[in-house]
């Protein structure tokens, strides 16, 4: 193999692949990426066995071939010439090792030979369909907060993807939850996603296309099996494996009958909640909401350091109550509101909260109260 290319193309792709590796690999063909020139281009491909991204990028090739490197050292390589330099890379004849030049500099790096490579067969795909990336990326980022952490519960280390029906129309659903708060997006259902399997995307996954979708003006698209998901996204395609478990029905713990109406301004809850927190202890992180009429009281009581309060004016006309919440939680919520303002309604200091955005019915939370 010999060929050369861009420093700034070679990087970019570089960036998007060498992430999937893990940087702690007991099989030493994972800690590398699978080059192959062919064509006008170098296709690379990394995975850790759950998760493979391959991207292709222009090239000029003068002999094709293909071999693996350590990710992680070929990125650092190129990261570190000079903007605006080529990049030779050459294999020797036997194989055994590449050389990455480029002005003065020349690097020679070890390989492995690409047959050791695995390849996340995909099988069969059931479904597949077309999506904006907007579209897409907005599913992800408002739910991908509320994704659990907990390993035992692995059903719910990642985003659960359905179609329902709401409102008369089919939408396409993302949904997390780490059963202290539950996040749900929908958008219209794409054509060809119809009776599509409900999946769940992985933690990881989910990660990775947050930083990959970043051209909102492309359209993405998927493949669905029971196991498995690809996403093509320009030039970048990503398969991954799916969670082997069962969502819980999330559909019963979205509260219906919640009476008490509070209008607040986002912008002003979410600054006075972040002050009144910061005298909060780490652990506990309580803030309690005291509502009476058209008055909002935001209390923090921390018997190592201290206290704090701050009234904020907020639209509410029903009986006086009071509840806690994490602040964390509170935030991270409000952070995903495009709004102005933001409407909680409430049942009582027990029972969850239903936390929705004025900028449209697309979006919905849920908060469990704390004790406080």
């Amino acid at each position: 193999m010999r060929i050369t290319l861009e420093r700034s193309n070679l990087l970019k792709s570089l960036n998007h692949v060498h992430r999937v590796v893990e940087r702690r690999n007991t099989i030493p063909i994972l800690s590398n990426v699978l080059l192959k020139a062919e064509g006008a281009a170098l296709d690379m491909k990394a995975t850790d066995l759950d998760l493979e991204i391959t991207e292709s990028t222009p090239a000029m090739v003068e002999q094709a071939g293909s071999t693996t490197v350590p990710a992680h050292l070929l990125y650092e390589i190129v990261r570190k010439l000079p903007d605006g330099s080529e990049v030779l890379l050459a294999t020797t004849p036997d194989g055994a090792s590449m050389t990455v030049a480029s002005g003065r500099s020349k690097f020679s790096l070890q390989c492995l030979p690409e047959s050791d490579f695995p390849d996340l067969t995909a099988g069969t795909f059931t479904h597949s369909f077309k999506i904006k990336a907007s579209d897409f990326k907005m599913l992800i980022e408002r739910t991908q907060f509320a994704i659990s952490t907990e390993e035992t519960r692995y059903y719910l280390n990642g985003i659960f993807l359905h179609t329902i029906e709401a409102g008369g129309a089919l939408k396409l659903r993302a949904v997390a939850t780490d059963g202290h708060r539950l996040a749900r997006a929908d958008v219209d259902a794409p054509s060809g996603s119809e009776g599509m399997p409900g999946i769940i995307i992985p933690r990881k996954t989910v990660g990775e296309l947050q930083k990959l979708i970043d051209n909102p003006e492309l359209i993405i698209s998927a493949e669905i099996s029971d196991s498995k998901i690809r996403l093509s996204i320009g030039s970048i395609v990503l398969t991954s494996k799916l969670i082997d478990g069962t969502f819980p029905d999330y559909q019963r713990v979205i509260p219906q009958a919640n009476d008490k109406e509070m209008r607040v301004d986002c912008q002003t809850f979410a600054r006075a909640v972040d002050r009144v927190s910061t005298i909060s202890s780490e652990r506990g992180r309580a803030v309690k909401l005291a509502l009476s009429d058209g008055q909002l009281l935001l209390t923090v009581n921390n018997p190592d350091s201290g206290s704090a309060t701050e009234e904020v004016a907020v639209g509410y006309e029903s009986d006086a109550m009071e509840i806690g919440f994490n602040a964390k939680y509170l935030l991270d919520i409000t952070a995903q509101l495009s709004g102005e303002d933001a409407i909680f309604l409430l049942a009582d200091a027990g029972s969850p909260t239903l936390i929705r955005d004025t900028a449209g019915a697309d979006a919905l939370y849920v908060l469990m109260p704390m004790r406080v």
